[in-house]
């Protein structure tokens, strides 16, 4: 379709759009080019003072050849807007009167066919140039829609990558079976809590909890009873922690809590709330299960890094074991503990 529209243009049209394209391109886009060069070889080099003697003469010879082409492309569309005018004033005006055979000379005969000629020649060219203008618009809307199209893709495609980020953000700080934090995220949540400590001296406390007898339950009941032993302590802890404290699954049958805003009374307070739920919690295995705890606090315990506040709360929680299990221990009680081996689960 497009060959044999082309096919169809007269060469006058041909002539008139030729004219348009070489005007447009003197006029716009060979001076955008030009700037656009100045602008990034000239311009900025011209901040360093030492560059700006080298390049100024040669940024202003640039300039003047854009200001030449720019007159040279408005003198064309001036030529060519004149001689749009005087196509339309010469269809505006009424056609000479043809006289008949009998009455007129062969001068004015070949006079009125040759103006008849003209007229038509004219209105062929102003026809062929406002086609070639509706032609232009049809293709700059059918391009502006495609560049909309484009950019709600593109918009769209954006926001799936941002839910996708996000999704596997959540999903690499979180744990399998029971759906809490990992120890990953709770590294992160420590070291944050311990630099607002150092800020604005804030009390943060860290609780450790082991299962106790949690190895019998899978080696007796299987790996599914166990799963589902870590699933039910989790939700123990969700029921009885505020939402500003940070549960996690520490490793195995080890949970981790960093109570925000919370001191050492405060914290032994919520671990003996959790003890004293576990005695009464029915599993669905049948089976009885306790923990024992482990508690470090900031300021009372330890110096502010996250490191020392976890091994503080981790020999707490030994210190729990070797005692007995099923009990809570803070840091002080890790010194009359010393002695004995790391006991089992």
């Amino acid at each position: 379709m497009a060959r044999r529209a082309r096919a169809s243009e007269t060469p006058a049209a041909r002539r008139i759009k030729r004219k348009i394209l070489i005007a447009m391109a003197l006029t716009a886009f060979l001076p955008m080019l030009v700037v656009a060069y100045l602008v990034y070889a000239y311009a900025l080099p011209l901040l360093d003072p030492q560059a700006q003697e080298r390049n100024l003469p040669w940024m202003l010879v640039m300039l003047g050849g854009t200001g030449l082409l720019m007159a040279a492309g408005s003198f064309m569309l001036w030529d060519l807007a004149t001689s749009v005018v005087r196509h339309a004033d010469t269809l505006d005006s009424p056609r000479r009167p043809v006289a008949t055979p009998g009455t007129s000379r062969p001068s004015a005969n070949l006079e009125t066919t040759a103006a008849v000629q003209q007229y038509v020649q004219q209105s062929d060219e102003v026809a062929s140039l406002m086609h070639s203008f509706s032609r232009m618009l049809v293709t700059i809307e059918q391009q502006a829609s495609d560049v909309n199209e484009y950019a709600r893709r593109l918009d769209t495609a954006y926001k799936d990558l941002e839910s996708t980020s996000a999704q596997l953000k959540e999903f690499s700080f979180k744990d399998e079976v029971t759906g809490l934090y990992n120890r990953r995220f709770f590294s992160i949540r420590l070291e944050e809590e311990v630099s607002r400590y150092r800020r604005f001296n804030h009390p943060v406390s860290v609780v450790l909890l082991d299962l106790d007898g949690f190895k019998a339950v899978n080696d007796d009941l299987g790996h599914g009873a166990g799963d589902e032993t870590l699933r039910a302590m989790a939700e123990i802890l969700l029921k009885q922690s505020r939402g500003i404290n940070v549960i996690c699954r520490y490793g195995g049958d080890e949970f981790a809590v960093l109570l925000v805003e919370t001191s050492k009374s405060g914290a032994r307070l919520y671990a003996d709330r959790i003890r004293y739920v576990l005695t009464t919690w029915t599993f669905a295995h049948g089976r009885r299960v306790t923990a024992s705890f482990g508690i470090a606090s900031l300021p009372e315990d330890v110096a502010p890094a996250a490191e020392e506040l976890i091994r503080a709360a981790d020999e707490a929680l030994y210190a729990a074991k070797r005692a007995g299990k099923n009990r809570v221990s803070v840091h002080e009680d890790v010194a009359a503990t010393r002695g004995g081996g790391r006991p089992g689960a």
